[in-house]
């Protein structure tokens, strides 16, 4: 008895196409390893800035004032409002003028400054 073999080789070659088919190209691994070095990145952005207690970096709403280097001749001063930075360099240059007294600076033995406004 002769069995019909065109719809067994059929279904053979089909899966035996599944089993073989497999992507050569090597890239394909190179994009995997971007997208996970990109997920790794964001996280860990987001775990310094949490982890440093500033999260409003990350929000418009907080105005934000930095000091960098402070009481030092090359003492910078970034201050945020919203979506606007203003940028202070420390300068020898002195200024005159009028105007009213806000209150006493003091320098502490630790080189830490404090400012007691006026009442």
């Amino acid at each position: 008895m002769l069995r019909p073999t065109h719809n067994r080789s059929r279904k053979f070659s089909a899966h035996q196409r599944l089993l073989t088919s497999h992507d050569d190209d090597p890239l394909t691994s190179v994009a995997n390893l971007f997208d996970v070095a990109m997920v790794f990145a964001v996280a860990l952005l987001l775990a310094l800035v949490s982890h440093f207690h500033l999260p409003e970096l990350l929000s418009q709403q907080q105005e934000i004032t930095i000091v960098k280097n402070p009481g030092k001749p090359n003492m910078e001063i970034i201050r945020r409002k919203g979506k606007k930075l203003e940028h202070y360099r420390m300068t020898k240059q002195s200024l005159g003028g009028e105007g009213e007294k806000l209150g006493t600076a003091y320098r502490l033995k630790t080189g830490e400054v404090v400012y007691v406004p006026e009442k």
